[in-house]
């Protein structure tokens, strides 16, 4: 079964249907180091399948270059990634990339459409920051050329992902549009709101997950049970070493995995330790971060900016976003939501260790999203945050491309079964 992913990221939701044996078609996207990212992931796959994760473990390592680890696969395989915008100018060019690879597999139809245009014209606070409510805002648009590859393709079914103010936006009239399109490209639709912490990811994250079909056919919007559990955000923090601010400690991990880490995936026996990078800090904001643990481990209360003493505030505004420092609490069951804005400072990602005064890393962000520890995100740290935050769970997309694999072998075990 093959698929195409679209406004691709880091690949979060690829990785969930590659696990459930989709087979990628093309990802394309369009942020340089994001695309880095889904080619080494590309790597990582081609030499597990074939044996050879030795290599790959060779390149965390930095025993040899991206180049030479690239030089181990086979060129069609990196050649799925295309680092490129999709927009009028560039849809023609892209529609013949892909058709040329569809040509050379054995099942040349695309049987599922993925991926979701970014979120970020959408998002209830960026609407909040601007009086025109970003009516003007080009990427409010970009879903129409997600459907120009439902025209194109025709797949059976696709899944399209974006944040909650999808729905609200301009009053709800552009998800009408939205609605309206994809009904006159030929498909039904139904777009319900979930939580990734339905999924078995440690994290509240809420999203729209819109699923679509072609008209005729008996496909639905599956149900997703809820992943129930005794597991809490410590499961995901404790086996990696201590980090001071500005520190790395790769390779060695501090302690056996949790029960957590291995039932979901997320650390196996041959795992290495990679990316976890801590940000560099200043003591005026540790003293915050102090402050801020203090105030959750004595009061399981989060701090307020009105709680921090006047002379060591640096911003006017205590009416709004009095939550700007935030821990990462580990005796909960999930952490809050993991957004995009870590790559900026980390005070709303503080580490529950009030020995470590610090944001979290890297690797533990990557962890809070349910990535493997085998994922390697390319770029500079501020970039890596950026990937992460962005990026759809894995384990959420792991269970969605599961029912909708299940309906695509249903309906071929129906077909198989009325040709005799």
């Amino acid at each position: 079964m093959n698929f195409i992913d679209l406004f691709a990221g880091a690949g979060g939701l690829s990785e969930g249907f590659i696990r459930q044996g989709f087979e990628p078609v093309a990802h394309i996207e369009m942020d340089a180091y994001a695309a880095q990212t889904l080619k080494t992931r590309a790597a990582y796959h081609y030499l597990k399948k074939n044996g050879r994760l030795d290599v790959y473990h060779r390149y965390l390592e930095n025993l040899i270059s991206r180049d030479e680890l690239y030089q181990e696969v086979d060129s069609k395989v990196l050649k799925t990634v295309l680092n490129r915008e999709i927009s009028n100018q560039s849809i023609d060019e892209l529609f013949q990339t892909i058709d040329e690879s569809l040509e050379n597999k054995e099942n040349s139809a695309v049987d599922v459409l993925i991926g979701g245009p970014p979120c970020q014209a959408y998002s209830l606070v960026g609407r909040a920051r601007d009086p025109y409510n970003k009516e003007h805002d080009p990427r409010n648009y970009l879903y129409q050329q997600y459907v120009k590859f439902l025209e194109k393709y025709k797949p059976k079914l696709f899944v399209f992902e974006n944040v909650p103010g999808i729905l609200t936006a301009g009053k709800g009239m552009l998800f009408e549009d939205v609605k309206r399109i994809m009904d006159e490209a030929g498909y039904n639709i139904e777009a319900r709101i979930l939580d990734a912490s339905m999924f078995g990811v440690l994290q509240k994250r809420r999203r729209v997950i819109l699923i679509g079909w072609v008209k005729g056919t008996d496909f639905f919007y599956p149900e997703f049970g809820e992943s129930n559990h005794k597991y809490l955000v410590s499961d995901i923090l404790n086996d990696v070493p201590a980090l001071q601010p500005g520190e790395t400690k790769d390779y060695l991990y501090a302690t056996p995995p949790s029960e957590y880490l291995t039932k979901y995936g997320i650390r196996s026996d041959d795992d290495i330790l990679v990316q976890h990078i801590s940000r560099v800090h200043n003591e005026h904001d540790r003293g915050i971060y102090r402050l801020a643990i203090d105030k959750w481990d004595i009061e399981k209360k989060r701090l307020k900016y009105t709680d921090i003493p006047e002379e060591n505030r640096t911003h006017k505004n205590i009416t709004a976003f009095l939550d700007r420092f935030k821990v990462v609490a580990m005796d909960l069951n999930y952490s809050h939501t993991m957004v995009a804005h870590i790559a900026k400072d980390g005070h709303y990602y503080i580490h529950p260790d009030i020995k470590q005064l610090r944001s979290l890393s890297v690797r533990e962000a990557a962890r809070i999203q349910s990535f493997p520890d085998n994922f390697f995100f390319e770029g500079p740290r501020t970039a890596t945050f950026t990937q992460i935050g962005n990026a759809v769970p894995p384990l959420m997309a792991e269970k969605i491309a599961e029912k909708i694999k299940q309906m695509l072998e249903n309906k071929l075990d129906r077909q198989i079964e009325l040709s005799f």
